[in-house]
This record gives structure tokens, C-alpha cells and sequence, in this order.
């Protein structure tokens, strides 16, 4: 499953030829250094290219629709060294369709107190150029991402890293392919959505299969295969059979192999990134998908239950997003189940009928077969685990049925206090910030779904920048939040979004 793709960023350094050829020419020098020291810096999870200075609009427009036409340019880094007309910069700006970011630097980071002479004030103005940029961009109604600093300082790399993986979402977010196997749970509401306007604000595409049409491409995994994918299961995972009989556990374990195998190569053979499945409608179907999803979410796939399509998205999303991030502590779906409400030990119990990924798990990962109350099939085989500890986002796009609203909480993971021997599925423990019950009441205020596409290994503000880039409503909850304040952005919300 192919998450990393070869994605540069542009370097655009924007100057004019008033002050002549000796200008110009330390400016592309230091452009080049900067570029150079972006990417021996180790910070940059993308190449950064140098591109000619920009002095034109001739230059200016050819330049960013060949960032448009490059399908390896993933978005363009801005930085006016000296002062740029910005008229210059019009038409490229309106023709340019991909992501921006506007780094505010200079080349220098002190004054040079004894030597500075107007000369130099004249060449290194980034304040003045900048400023000139900033100001048309703005006129022009732009999206674009300000990073403010000088270039060797590590936080300013650091957040030029955040938003390249930002930008590689919006890149992605085009090429997301939801295959829904058969369709939403009946009567309810937060997974259904407008998957019109899901197409034209996001460019996904998703579409619907009969269960039969997926369950056919299982039936035809070899038996061969399906036995060389429960060998591995069997070599990776602990069993735990709980007193069933092996044979009987192994087969239930070899539907769940063939089904992986079966759903994998369909998504293969059909161009899809993500999918979607229903208890309610499993046609011949042996078992509710359990261990097969767990599985292929863990390969980079979206998943969302009961036809929840947005969701699948989002993880398939947060997936691209993440992908070769070193220390990466896990994406999946989640569910809010049950609380715990003993007084300083507030939290939300997360899980799923099955499908939660095991990119989140910490410990030892097991295999289980219990019998589900929902589906009418054999008992499902399902990895189970508990989550990792530590900072995380919860997200949840939901549709208003007039626009689509993003809301992002940030949750702190937690060990539950006890074990749960009964509970046969994977867990989180989480506690909303700022704390249980603000960020239980915010979330139900704004619409929250049950369903949260959840990674450890975002922040609020690159899925903030993200919808901001779609044109949708981002609702924040974090240690900043209040009812008080929510209400008004909410407020704010339905008129600037309507």
C-alpha cells in the first residue's frame, strides 16, 4: 500500500532589478544557501528546490504553473528577500492551484551594526518585501501558511516540516478513494453526509459496491494463501484461546485471512484507499470483518464502521499525512463508548465492535475469537490491545447539511486503572482537554460524531490548516476552551460558513 510518495517543495525568492546585477546576485547566492541548509538540516521531511528568482510577472506566472503541472511539486515556499511588486505577482497567484507557504526571513540574523549602510538596507528588506507579498495575497483572498523567523532557527524548520505534511494531505486529499460495501447503518445519522459536496470541497470519491461483488473476491483466495497469512498471524500475534479448540479457532482465524486477502486485492484492483463496512449487510460473508481491517488499516487504509465514509477518509488522510514520520505512535478509527465519571479520574472508554488499529497499540497484541452480538455470523477473529499513552487528536468531520464542520479535540491518553479480562476488543482511555466535562460539552455543543478518526502523530493545527485549505469550518477544543467562547465561535461559524 503506497503512502509516501516523492513529493519536493519549491523555493520562490522574490527581488526586482532596481538595485542591478551585483543584487541579484547575492540574492540567488543566499537563496541557494538556505535551500542547501534546508536540506542537509535533517528537519525537512521533503526535498526543498531552488527555483530562479523571481522579478517578473512573465517569470512569476510561468514558474507557478509549472508547479501546477509538476505532479512531484507538492507546494511552493515564498520568501521576498528584497522588495517585490506585488502587482508582479498577480496572475501567477491567481493560476496557482496548489499549497502555499509564506516564510517570513531574512538572510542575516543580527544587524550588522558596524558595517550597515544603506546598500545593505536596500538588498536585505525581507520586512519591506514581505509585507508587500502578505498584503496582496491577502487582497487576493489566499490561502496560505506565515512562518515567521529566521531560517537556521530550529523551530522555524520545524514548522516549515509541520506544514509540508499538511500540504501532503491537501495533495492527498484528491486521490482518496472510499469503497463503501453496501451502505450506511440504517437510521443513523451522523455517518450519512453529501458525497457531492464531499467530492468538490475534498476530491474524494466514493462510491458504492454490492457486499456480494467484495464477497466474491474473497471467496476466491486460494486456500494456500489464506494458510500462509495464518501462519504469519500465528507467528506475530499471541493466540488466545480461552479454552476453544484449536482447530475450531484456526479456522475462525482463516476466514478472517481470506478476507483480508480478498478485500486488499479488490482495493487493489479498484484504485481504493479507504473503505467502509456494515454488521447489517454482510452478504456471504462467514464474519464480520475484525482482524482483516485491523489489518489492512495498519497497511495505510482508511476505515470507517458502519458506512461511516467520512471517517475512512479522515484515517486514510491522517495515514498519508504521517507517513515516514520517525516515532510515529499510530492512526486508527475510534468509537466513544462508555465513562468513567469517579471524580479526577474522568475519561472516555474507546474501542470498536473490532476494528481498531494496531499502529496504536502498546504491549503485546493478541488474537481473540468471541462470539458478536450484531451481524448473525460466526464468531470473528480481532486483535486485541490497549493504546499507547500520551498526547493525541480526535477528529470528527461531520456535515450540517449546509457545509461540512471539522472538529478537532485534543485528548490525553491514559492506562485504564484495571485490567479488563471480559472486554474482547482493543481499547483507548482518554481524557478531552481542557478537561472532562468542558470537552465533553463542547463536543455534543458543535455536533461531534461518535466516530473520530484519531492519531497521536498530528497537531490541531495541521488538520487546522488542512480544512482551512478545503474552505470548511474548524472547530477547536483544547486547554484554551470555553463554553462561553465555543458558543460564539459556533456562532461566528454559521455565518461566516453558510
Amino acid at each position: 500500500m503506497e503512502l509516501q510518495k516523492n513529493y519536493k517543495f519549491w523555493f520562490c525568492t522574490g527581488s526586482q532589478d532596481l538595485y542591478g546585477e551585483e543584487c541579484l546576485r547575492k540574492v540567488a547566492e543566499h537563496s541557494a544557501v538556505i535551500v542547501e541548509k534546508f536540506n542537509e538540516s535533517g528537519a525537512l521531511p521533503f526535498e526543498v528546490v531552488l527555483k530562479p528568482t523571481l522579478i517578473t510577472n512573465e517569470v512569476i506566472r510561468r514558474i507557478f504553473n509549472e508547479a501546477n503541472a509538476d505532479e512531484t511539486c507538492a507546494g511552493v515556499i515564498v520568501w521576498c528577500h528584497t522588495f517585490s511588486p506585488a502587482k508582479s505577482w498577480i496572475l501567477g497567484l491567481q493560476e496557482y492551484r496548489k499549497p502555499l507557504l509564506h516564510l517570513h526571513t531574512q538572510f542575516n540574523q543580527e544587524i550588522p551594526y558596524d558595517t550597515i549602510d544603506m546598500d545593505f538596507m536596500n538588498e536585505n528588506q525581507s520586512a519591506h518585501g514581505d509585507r508587500e507579498w502578505g498584503h496582496i495575497v491577502t487582497r487576493m483572498g489566499i490561502e496560505r501558511k506565515v512562518v515567521v523567523g529566521h531560517w537556521m532557527d530550529a523551530k522555524v524548520q520545524e514548522k516549515i516540516a509541520s506544514w509540508m505534511r499538511t500540504a501532503i494531505g491537501i495533495m492527498e486529499s484528491s486521490h482518496i478513494r472510499v469503497m463503501r460495501v453496501a451502505d450506511n447503518m440504517r437510521n443513523v445519522a451522523v455517518t450519512e453526509g453529501d458525497k457531492v459536496e464531499a467530492q468538490i470541497k475534498f476530491g474524494w470519491e466514493i462510491d458504492a459496491y454490492p457486499v456480494n461483488e467484495i464477497a466474491g473476491a474473497v471467496a476466491e483466495v486460494s486456500e494456500a494463501d489464506t494458510n500462509a497469512l495464518v501462519e504469519e498471524y500465528y507467528d506475530k500475534y499471541e493466540i488466545l484461546l480461552e479454552g476453544r479448540d484449536p482447530e475450531e479457532f484456526r479456522r475462525h482465524v482463516a476466514a478472517q485471512a481470506q478476507i483480508e486477502l480478498g478485500f486488499e486485492r479488490f482495493l487493489q484492483e479498484k484504485n481504493y484507499q479507504a473503505i467502509v463496512t456494515h454488521f447489517g449487510d454482510l452478504g456471504s460473508l462467514k464474519q464480520l470483518p475484525g482482524l482483516a481491517i485491523q489489518r489492512l488499516m495498519e497497511k495505510g487504509y482508511g476505515f470507517g464502521a458502519e458506512g461511516d465514509w467520512k471517517v475512512a477518509a479522515m484515517v486514510r488522510l491522517m495515514k498519508v499525512m504521517t507517513a515516514g514520520m520517525k516515532n510515529a505512535k499510530g492512526t486508527s478509527m475510534l468509537e466513544d463508548y462508555t465513562y468513567n465519571l469517579v471524580p479526577g479520574k474522568e475519561g472516555i472508554l474507546q474501542a470498536h465492535m473490532l476494528e481498531v488499529c494496531p499502529s496504536i497499540s502498546e504491549g503485546p497484541i493478541s488474537i481473540k475469537c468471541q462470539p458478536l452480538s450484531m451481524g448473525d455470523r460466526e464468531d470473528p477473529a480481532r486483535l486485541v490491545f490497549t493504546a499507547k499513552e500520551g498526547p493525541g487528536i480526535a477528529a470528527s468531520l461531520i456535515d450540517l447539511g449546509t457545509r461540512f464542520r471539522l472538529l478537532i479535540n485534543t485528548v490525553d491518553c491514559k492506562k485504564v486503572e484495571k485490567p479488563m479480562p471480559k472486554l474482547p476488543v482493543a481499547t483507548a482511555f482518554w481524557t478531552p482537554r481542557p478537561d472532562f466535562a468542558t470537552g465533553c460539552e463542547a463536543w455534543i455543543l458543535a455536533g461531534g460524531a461518535h466516530h473520530t478518526a484519531f492519531t497521536y502523530d498530528l497537531t490541531a493545527e495541521q488538520l487546522g490548516d488542512w480544512a482551512a485549505a478545503m474552505g470548511i469550518e474548524t472547530v477547536y477544543i483544547d486547554e484554551h476552551t470555553t463554553i462561553r467562547e465555543l458558543k460564539r465561535d459556533l456562532l461566528l461559524g454559521s455565518v461566516a460558513y453558510r
